[in-house]
C-alpha cells in the first residue's frame, strides 16, 4: 500500500510524458481528416486560408521526419512553410506601420478570442461568450465560432480532450521538487579526485539547494541527507509532497523511509528518461556550461565556495528564460530611473550581471 501513490504518480507522469507526441499526431491526423471530409468529391483539392492554418498549428511542431511518415494531403515541406509564415506572421508588424489609407491592426477582440480559446481549450463558444460579457464585450456565438474558424482552432469538444504537459505540470508545481547528482573532477595534492554534487531544485521557482558533496556517498551519507533535507526548521523539503529522482541505487530503502516520515514521496523515473527530470538536466548543463567548465576547483573546500556563488547568481542575479525572463528571487527591486547601467561581477568576472545605479 505504501508504494500505492507514489506507482499511481508516476504512472500518470510517466504517461502524460510519453502521450504527448503522441496527442499531436493524433490531432494532425483529426485535422487532415476534418480538411478531407470538406473536399470530399472535389477533383482537386483548393485550401482555404483557416484549412492551411489549422494544418500549419497541427503539423508544425511534429517536425519533417514525423510527417514524413504521416502527411498525406500535402509535402511536409508544404505544412512546415505554412508553419513558418504562421509564425512569422504573429511577429509581423508591417500591419501598424502608418502609410497611405487607412491605418489597419489586428482587432484587440480577435486576440482576446483567440488567446483566452487557446488558454481554456474546455471552454465551448457559450461559455467564451459569457466571460466576454463579464468583460463588458458583447459577441455572438457565431462570431466567435468564426474567429475561431479563422485562426485554426478547432471547437471546443476537440480541444479540451487533452492537456498539454505544461498545463499538467503548472497544476503540481508546488508540490513536487527533483534531485539529482553531478560529478565534478577536483584537483588536489594526490590528483584529481572525483566528487559528486548532490543537489535539490523546486520546479515551480527554480530554487536550487545543495544538499551534499562528496567523494563518496554511502548508505549513511544519504540518511543523513535525507534528514537534512526534511529538516522541520530549514529543510528544502518542507511542504514538498514528491522528490523525483532517477534510477540511482543510492536513493536506497533507508532514504525513501526517511523521506517518508516527513510525508515526502519518492518517484523514481524510468531508466534512460532524462525529459522527465528536465529542470534537473537544465540546471546541471547550465552550471557547468556557465561555471565549472571554466574553473579548476583547487580543493573540496574551493568546489563548495565556487558552487555556492554560481548558485547565489542563479537565484537573485540570473534570468530564466523558462520563468519569461525574470529572476526568481531578485535581491532588489528593479531600478526604473535613467541612472547609468553599472557592470557586477562574482568568481572574478566569470559570472555578470548588470543593474541600474539610483539616480
Amino acid at each position: 500500500m505504501a508504494l500505492k501513490a507514489p506507482l499511481q504518480f508516476l504512472i500518470l507522469l510517466v504517461a502524460s510524458w510519453m502521450s504527448r507526441r503522441q496527442s499531436e499526431a493524433i490531432e494532425y491526423l483529426r485535422a487532415e481528416n476534418r480538411v478531407l471530409q470538406a473536399h470530399v468529391g472535389a477533383k482537386r483539392l483548393r485550401f482555404t486560408d483557416a484549412e492551411r492554418r489549422l494544418l500549419a498549428e497541427k503539423g508544425g511542431p511534429l517536425g519533417r521526419a514525423r510527417l514524413v511518415e504521416m502527411a498525406s494531403l500535402v509535402k511536409p515541406e508544404t505544412i512546415l512553410r505554412w508553419y513558418r509564415q504562421q509564425v512569422a506572421a504573429k511577429y509581423d508588424g508591417t500591419a501598424a506601420r502608418s502609410g497611405p489609407g487607412r491605418r489597419r491592426s489586428p482587432s484587440d477582440t480577435v486576440v482576446q478570442v483567440v488567446a483566452m480559446a487557446r488558454d481554456n481549450p474546455s471552454w465551448r463558444n457559450t461559455r467564451l461568450r459569457g466571460a466576454f460579457e463579464n468583460l463588458g464585450l458583447i459577441l455572438g456565438r457565431s462570431t466567435i465560432r468564426r474567429i475561431l474558424k479563422a485562426h485554426g482552432i478547432e471547437p471546443a469538444p476537440t480541444r479540451g480532450r487533452t492537456m498539454s504537459w505544461k498545463t499538467f505540470l503548472k497544476a503540481h508545481w508546488g508540490a513536487i521538487a527533483a534531485a539529482d547528482f553531478f560529478s565534478v573532477e577536483v584537483l588536489t595534492v594526490g590528483g584529481l579526485v572525483r566528487h559528486l554534487v548532490l543537489f535539490v531544485i523546486d520546479r515551480k521557482t527554480r530554487r536550487v539547494h545543495i544538499a551534499g558533496i562528496t567523494r563518496q556517498a554511502d548508505g549513511a551519507w544519504m540518511a543523513q541527507i535525507a534528514r537534512n533535507l526534511t529538516d522541520a526548521v530549514g529543510g528544502p523539503l518542507r511542504g514538498v509532497g514528491r522528490l523525483i529522482v532517477d534510477r540511482d541505487p543510492l536513493y536506497a530503502t533507508q532514504f525513501k523511509q526517511l523521506l517518508a516520515v516527513a510525508n515526502v514521496k519518492l518517484v523514481r523515473l524510468p531508466a534512460r528518461s532524462p525529459n522527465l527530470n528536465a529542470f534537473a538536466e537544465g540546471f546541471v548543463r547550465s552550471v557547468k556550461d556557465e561555471c565549472l567548465r571554466h574553473v579548476i576547483p583547487l580543493g573540496e573546500r574551493h568546489l563548495f565556495t565556487v558552487i555556492r556563488e554560481y548558485i547565489e547568481h542563479y537565484r537573485v542575479e540570473r534570468t530564466h528564460q523558462g520563468l519569461d525572463n525574470v529572476i526568481p528571487f531578485p535581491s532588489s527591486a528593479p531600478q526604473l530611473s535613467n541612472g547609468p547601467i553599472v557592470r557586477r561581477e562574482r568568481l572574478g568576472g566569470l559570472l555578470t550581471f548588470y543593474e541600474r545605479k539610483a539616480a
